[in-house]
């Protein structure tokens, strides 16, 4: 833009106004124009221009700011997202994956190395029938057992003959656990009481059961009760004398601290006797979970007309070898899911225990 002053000095060096024709190097009348006219009002007129115009180094003048309040800035929110770099992993994922999976490679393993006798058995089992290393007619290749294993549980008849056996088995068994359990501690705790029980304890202990199944038949008759009363009666000896071991075998250091608490007998048993004795009473119950079912099958072959065991004497009778060794499977494998069930019960009562490996 260009002021007064300017246009002044222009006027007064002899420059042409805007408009007028081009500079032919003349004065108006023809006359020659001095040299270094032209030259100076081209050089104060470039002056004028460059103090005119914007400084291209100098910061621009900031505009008011007219948005509207809480209005988001868009080129800050622009610059900050374009800066903003994107959300990095969070560095304990890929930890944890890696260790979830070494986990599950672990089970796979403990499972393999657990089942890897059981799987050799069983193709021993299936191959030296074929191969005729024994006789096919007494030992069937276990795929022919698997065959008759089926065919009765879709009859029915298995699981009719395993709920008799699991009713008569069971029964006993919790009868035994109640009546031993609180007998032993009570024998292991009060002397006097050991001193009149013990010689009878040690009579009948090394008297086996099933010798005594002719009498338990004679006195209480061929019906179930002298089949839970023989379960019973095998099944109280191994509880029994773990129970009174574990009792006597208590830590005295912590029953002396017990009583100078000035804890009463029944707190004493609740605190520290029966904490400390979980783990020997539940060995003796997981011996006579298993004995409940091997004598209750023996039972069931003498005098039943429903059991696993009266299934396995009946296939023999009647040469019926796959359905027998079908209802032996079933045995076995009835033992192994209550034992395991027996050992995550001890376990669940035995959280307090410090593993050995620790």
């Amino acid at each position: 833009m260009t002021t007064g002053t300017d246009i002044t000095a222009l006027a007064a060096a002899g420059a042409r106004a805007p408009g007028t024709p081009a500079d032919s190097g003349t004065e108006p009348g023809g006359a020659p124009r001095p040299a270094g006219t032209a030259a100076t009002a081209a050089a104060v007129l470039d002056a004028s221009t460059t103090a005119d115009a914007p400084d291209a180094d100098a910061p621009a003048a900031q505009a008011p700011d007219t948005a509207a309040p809480g209005a988001p800035d868009t080129a800050s929110d622009t610059g900050t997202a374009s800066a903003t770099p994107a959300p990095a992993p969070e560095p304990g994922a890929p930890g944890r994956s890696a260790a979830a999976a070494l986990a599950v490679v672990r089970g796979l393993k403990a499972a393999l190395v657990r089942s890897v006798a059981i799987l050799a058995l069983l193709a021993l089992w299936e191959i030296a029938p074929r191969a005729g290393l024994v006789d096919s007619t007494f030992l069937p290749p276990i795929s022919e057992v698997a065959v008759a294993w089926w065919e009765l549980a879709l009859d029915g008849q298995l699981a009719e003959h395993t709920e008799a056996s699991l009713t008569r088995s069971f029964g006993g068994f919790g009868i035994a656990v109640l009546v031993a359990v609180p007998l032993g501690l009570l024998i292991g705790w009060y002397r006097p009481v050991a001193d009149v029980l013990g010689p009878l304890l040690e009579l009948f202990r090394n008297t086996a059961a099933l010798a005594l199944l002719p009498v338990f038949v004679l006195l209480l008759g061929i019906g179930e009760t002298s089949k839970v009363s023989i379960v019973v009666y095998a099944c109280v000896w191994p509880i029994l004398l773990n129970t009174i071991s574990a009792v006597r075998n208590a830590d005295p250091t912590l029953i002396r601290l017990a009583r100078s608490m000035d804890l009463s007998t029944p707190r004493l048993f609740q605190k520290v006797i029966l904490p400390a004795s979980v783990p020997t009473i539940f060995t003796g119950i997981r011996l006579a979970g298993a004995i409940s079912i091997l004598v209750l099958v023996a039972a069931e072959m003498i005098g039943a007309k429903a059991g696993l065991g009266y299934l396995i004497n009946a296939s023999q009778f009647n040469f019926a070898i796959p359905q027998m060794y079908a209802g032996i499977i079933t045995i076995s494998a009835i033992g192994v899911a209550f034992n395991q069930l027996l050992v995550t019960v001890e376990r669940r009562l035995s959280l307090w225990r410090v593993p050995a490996s620790a």
